[in-house]
């Protein structure tokens, strides 16, 4: 049995502009009835969650599933807390690491993979403000120089 290709659902791409991902882990979510149609539909959104670690579980906050139209009385609310599935090892290694200063844990993606659904987090890194000015530069850079090949190759 051929293993199933990763399906992007929903992307966090500010957080790569926010923060330096330092490492990434692989979390299952826990959901509820329809909010499995609805992701599978692409109605999701990540942007403004964040992630918190209490009684040393893992919580994500903010995440907007959509209800599924075709649901009913069944759908949950959208922005309710949902926990996160990961080893207790990791999740005691990323405690030790968010205590650290500067140090916090940021949803980059929610996907598919072998049918379940599973969220991509990073142990993140504050960007300061000069930080961010050196990436726009550099993306700046690189756009002006695909352009001038572009161009060249005319």
């Amino acid at each position: 049995m051929a293993k199933e290709a990763m399906k992007p659902v929903a992307n966090n791409k500010k957080a790569y502009h926010d923060y330096f991902i330092e490492e990434k882990y692989e979390a299952g979510l826990v959901l509820h009835g329809t909010e499995v149609k609805s992701l599978r539909l692409g109605k999701c959104s990540i942007k403004e969650s964040f992630i918190r670690i209490e009684n040393g579980e893992m919580f994500i906050y903010g995440m907007h599933i959509s209800p599924y139209e075709k649901g009913n009385i069944f759908n949950k609310d959208p922005l309710r807390v949902r926990k996160l599935l990961l080893h207790k090892r990791e999740i005691m290694k990323l405690l030790g690491k968010i205590k650290e200063k500067g140090y916090t844990i940021v949803p980059l993606q929610v996907y598919f993979s072998n049918g379940r659904a599973k969220i991509e987090i990073g142990l993140a890194r504050g960007k300061k403000l000069y930080d961010k000015r050196e990436d726009i530069a550099k993306k700046d850079q690189r756009r002006e120089a695909e352009k001038d090949f572009k161009i060249k190759n005319l």
